[in-house]
C-alpha cells in the first residue's frame, strides 16, 4: 500500500514531536519521531511510504495536493496535537476534496479525545489510540477494521466504533524496527533539525518507550506510551550508534529522545561499556532525571555523553510533591554538583504555574535556577493537555480560561498558558517565563562561559550563533515589553 505520513503544515518550524508542541523561542526543531518509527515499520513490511515534515521543510497544502494527485496514496496519516487540531482538521478537509484514501489521525490529542476528534472532522476515517505502529500496519495490510485493536473508526452510516485497546510494543519488538536514523536519512534533511544545546548537526533516535514515573503534567506516558519503560537491547542501541558513525559522518551529536533514558541504570552502564569497549567515538545527549550517582555519570561521560536534559521544574518541594515529580530539592542540588564533577553539561527545564505556585515560589525557582547554573535552561508556563492529571485538575478547579485549543499557543506559535489560578493569571505566567529567561541569559557569567566554549571548540560557533540569533528576536521583544 502507498502510505503518506504527514506532519501537517502549520507555523513555520512548529515541532509537533515536542512534549510541549510549539515554535521554540530558542530555535529548537524536533524530528518527527513517532511518524519516523512507523514509517520504518511499514517499509520493513513491504509498504511504500512518503514522510513529509511540512512545518520544517516548508511544504504547503498546495505541495501536498500535488503529491496526492500524482502519487495517489491509499492511506494518509496525520500527526496532530492539541494546539494544532483546528488547523489539522482544515488540512484534512482540503485534502479530502482530492483523495479517497483512508484518513488516519494519530498523536496525543486524538488519542486522548478520539470520539471528539472523529465528531469534529468528518474527513477522518480512523483514529489510533496510544502507540500506533501496529494499528497502521494492520490498516496497510487491509485487515478488516472491526478486527484491528487500538482504533476508533466511522461506519458508512456515520456511527463510531471503539475497538479494544492494542498492547504496547515490547522491548524485543522495538529491536525489530529499522533504525530511526536510517529512516531520517532516507526521508528528511537532517540539517533542518536543531537543538540549541546539542552539537550541530544532530540526529535523534529513540531507544525505549514509556516512563516509570508519574509526573502529573507529562502527556506522553499518560496518553501514548505508558508507565512501563520498554527498552531496546543494549546491543541493538550500540548497533544504531555504530551505524550513525559510519553512515552519517557529518552528525556531531546523537539526541536520545527516550522519556527517561536513565530509568534503567544497569542498561545505561551496559550501553556505555559497549561504547567504551569498541572505542566508538560518538557524542550523545539524553533525557535524564536528577537521581544519577556520580560513578554512573563518570561512566556516561567516558562513553561520550555530552549533555543531559533534566526536568527540575520547581525549587518548592510542596510543588514537586503536588505534581508527583518524585524528586527532592537537596538531591537535585547534589546531582548538579556531581554532573559538574563528571564533566557532563546539563540543560535545566523549569515549569512555572503548577499546583501551589505563587509569585513567591516563582521567584524562588528562578533564583534556584541561577544558583544551580546549568549550561542552558528553559522556562515554560504549565501546559495542560487532555488526558493528563494536570488537565483534569485544572478543569475541575475552574482554572482553564478556555477550551479553544488554538489558544494553547500565542499568535506567533510560541507557548501560551491557558491556566489562570486565584494566585496567578495565565498572562502573568507567560510574563514570568519571559522574565526568567531574561534573568538567566543576561548574566555576565553565562555570556563569558559561552564565549569560552566557542573559543575552545570553534566548530561549535555556527550552532551557538544560530541559537543566539533566534533567541535574541524574542529576548529583545521581551525586554521592550
Amino acid at each position: 500500500m502507498r502510505v503518506l505520513m504527514l506532519n501537517p503544515p502549520f507555523f513555520k518550524d512548529f515541532s509537533r514531536s515536542s512534549r510541549s508542541p510549539a515554535v521554540s523561542k530558542g530555535g529548537c526543531i524536533y524530528y518527527p519521531m513517532w511518524l519516523g518509527a512507523a514509517t520504518g515499520w511499514l517499509e520493513k513490511h513491504g509498504h511504500e511510504v512518503k514522510l513529509l515534515d511540512c512545518p520544517i521543510e516548508y511544504i504547503t497544502i498546495e505541495d501536498i495536493l500535488k503529491i496526492v494527485r500524482e502519487w495517489k496514496p491509499e492511506m494518509i496519516v496525520f500527526d496532530s496535537v492539541t494546539a494544532s487540531m483546528e488547523n489539522d482538521f482544515k488540512v484534512a478537509e482540503k485534502i479530502r476534496l482530492h483523495s479517497k484514501a483512508t484518513f488516519v489521525f494519530v498523536g496525543t490529542h486524538s488519542s486522548a479525545l478520539p470520539k471528539e476528534t472523529l465528531n469534529n472532522c468528518k474527513a477522518i476515517d480512523v483514529v489510533c489510540q496510544a502507540e500506533f505502529d501496529k494499528q497502521l500496519l494492520n490498516l496497510a495490510n487491509k485487515i478488516p477494521l472491526e478486527k484491528i485493536k487500538g482504533i476508533l473508526y466511522r461506519k458508512k452510516e456515520g456511527s463510531i466504533v471503539h475497538n479494544p485497546p492494542e498492547t504496547l510494543l515490547t522491548g524485543k519488538e522495538l529491536d525489530e524496527f529499522p533504525f530511526m536514523a536510517q529512516v531520517f536519512k532516507k526521508h528528511l534533511n537532517i540539517k533542518r533539525y536543531f537543538y540549541p544545546s546539542v552539537l550541530y548537526p544532530e540526529v535523534t533516535i529513540v531507544t525505549g518507550r514509556g516512563c516509570p514515573f508519574h509526573c502529573s503534567f507529562c502527556v506522553l506516558p499518560q496518553v501514548m506510551n505508558g508507565h512501563q519503560y520498554r527498552a531496546r537491547s543494549p546491543e541493538n542501541v550500540f548497533a544504531e550508534l555504530k551505524w550513525i558513525t559510519k553512515n552519517l559522518p557529518a552528525v556531531k551529536d546523537v539526541m536520545i529522545e527516550d522519556d527517561t533514558f536513565t530509568a534503567d541504570r544497569e542498561r545505561v552502564r551496559t550501553v556505555c561499556n559497549l561504547i567504551i569497549k569498541e572505542e566508538l567515538k560518538i557524542k550523545w545527549t539524553v533525557n535524564a532525571r536528577a537521581d544519577i550517582d556520580l560513578e554512573t555519570l563518570k561512566l556516561m561521560k567516558k562513553a561520550g555523553c555530552r549533555l543531559m536534559c533534566v526536568g527540575f521544574e520547581s525549587a518548592d518541594q510542596n510543588i514537586l510533591n503536588n505534581i508527583r515529580k518524585g524528586t527532592m530539592v537537596p538531591k537535585i542540588n547534589q546531582f548538579m554538583k556531581d554532573s559538574k564533577k563528571a564533566g557532563i553539561l546539563v540543560h535545566g527545564c523549569f515549569m512555572l504555574g503548577n499546583k501551589g505556585e505563587t509569585k513567591e515560589t516563582i521567584q524562588k525557582t528562578v533564583n534556584w535556577a541561577i544558583q544551580l547554573d546549568p549550561d542552558t535552561a528553559q522556562f515554560f508556563p504549565i501546559m495542560v493537555y487532555p488526558g493528563t492529571e494536570a488537565y483534569k485538575y485544572a478543569l475541575e478547579q475552574g482554572h482553564l480560561k478556555t477550551r479553544d485549543f488554538k489558544d494553547w499557543l500565542l499568535p506567533d506559535g510560541t507557548h501560551n498558558s491557558i491556566v489562570s489560578t486565584p494566585e496567578l493569571s495565565a498572562e502573568e505566567l507567560v510574563k514570568a517565563c519571559d522574565q526568567a529567561r531574561i534573568r538567566f541569559y543576561s548574566r555576565p557569567k553565562f555570556f563569558w562561559r559561552k564565549l569560552l566554549q566557542m573559543l575552545r571548540h570553534p566548530g561549535d560557533l555556527p550552532r551557538t550563533l544560530r541559537s543566539g540569533v533566534v533567541f535574541s528576536k524574542y529576548f529583545w521583544k521581551e525586554i521592550r515589553s
